[in-house]
């Protein structure tokens, strides 16, 4: 497993069935059972997907009485989304520096000579 966070984190996402775990408990915490209801896997497994989530800082467990409730971890997003954002800003300002660049430039519709149209019969073909 990669040693950095983001790298965890982003490996952890990397499975459909933790992602729309992750999405699941962003409506709230759930438990192993209740997080496994709706996959054909067993809850082994989903505690297998959870322990995933949880090394990469993603998800915590806690116990409530009897209930163990996987709770979403949001500061994780937050190194997520300055990552994200840092990569979204440098790919506006090369989209915005191509766009002045094709200002710049002639529009060569109006130095090209228009289309000559030929009528010439097309050929028939069988089938």
């Amino acid at each position: 497993m990669p040693a950095d966070a983001l790298s965890r984190v982003f490996a952890a996402l990397s499975d459909p069935l933790r992602r729309d775990m992750v999405a699941r408990l962003c409506d709230g915490d759930a438990t192993v059972n209740e997080l496994a209801e709706p996959y054909d896997v067993t809850v082994q497994a989903v505690s297998k997907h959870l322990k995933v989530l949880e090394d990469a800082g993603l998800v915590s467990r806690s116990r409530d009485a009897q209930r163990r409730p996987v709770h979403l971890e949001a500061k994780v997003f937050d190194l997520m989304t300055k990552w994200i954002e840092r990569y979204r800003r440098q790919a506006e300002d090369r989209y915005r520096r191509l766009d002045d660049v094709l200002a710049s430039m002639p529009d060569d519709d109006a130095q090209r000579p228009p289309k000559r149209v030929t009528n010439k019969p097309r050929k028939e073909t069988r089938k």
